[in-house]
């Protein structure tokens, strides 16, 4: 795949306008690793490698396990996952899908359950934010870095 633009350089105060919302997320109190589970979760469901690639190697710096990021598309069959990361990611999932969804209110009340109003806005500004960088980066083309692993003979 070829890039079809460096989009930073192309609009770099209008980036750098998503990237103040991006500072500001990570300032609201909501733990470091859910956000980055809600960051790849929602890039999974946007299909976005760039995304996935970038937050699966920033969870793993932040302390996350292989077997929570190994497992993350299937959150709901998995005993691994907080009731309050649960609640987001439904929240994400519901959010990220909107236009199939519309954000169910059972979906809403799970959310309401775990997380403040602050938060919870918070948490949906996060759900908007990686899905407005996932689609740049999908329609940009953005292509994630290549680790050539050496083979063993």
């Amino acid at each position: 795949m070829k890039p079809r633009m460096n989009y930073y350089q192309a609009a770099p105060d209008t980036v750098k306008a998503l990237m103040a919302l991006e500072t500001q997320i990570q300032s609201t109190g909501l733990e470091k690793s859910l956000i980055e589970l809600v960051k790849i979760r929602a890039s999974q469901i946007n299909g976005c490698a760039f995304c996935i690639n970038m937050h699966t190697e920033d969870a793993r710096k932040r302390g996350e396990t292989e077997q929570r990021i190994y497992l993350l598309n299937a959150w709901r069959e998995s005993p691994l996952y907080t009731d309050r990361e649960r609640a987001a990611l439904a929240w994400t999932e519901s959010v990220t899908l909107i236009s199939q969804t519309h954000a169910p209110d059972d979906v809403y009340e799970e959310v309401r359950a775990q997380f403040s109003d602050g938060e919870t806005v918070n948490l949906t500004m996060l759900i908007g934010a990686i899905n407005a960088w996932n689609r740049i980066a999908i329609a940009f083309r953005a292509v994630h870095p290549v680790k050539v692993k050496a083979s063993v003979a």
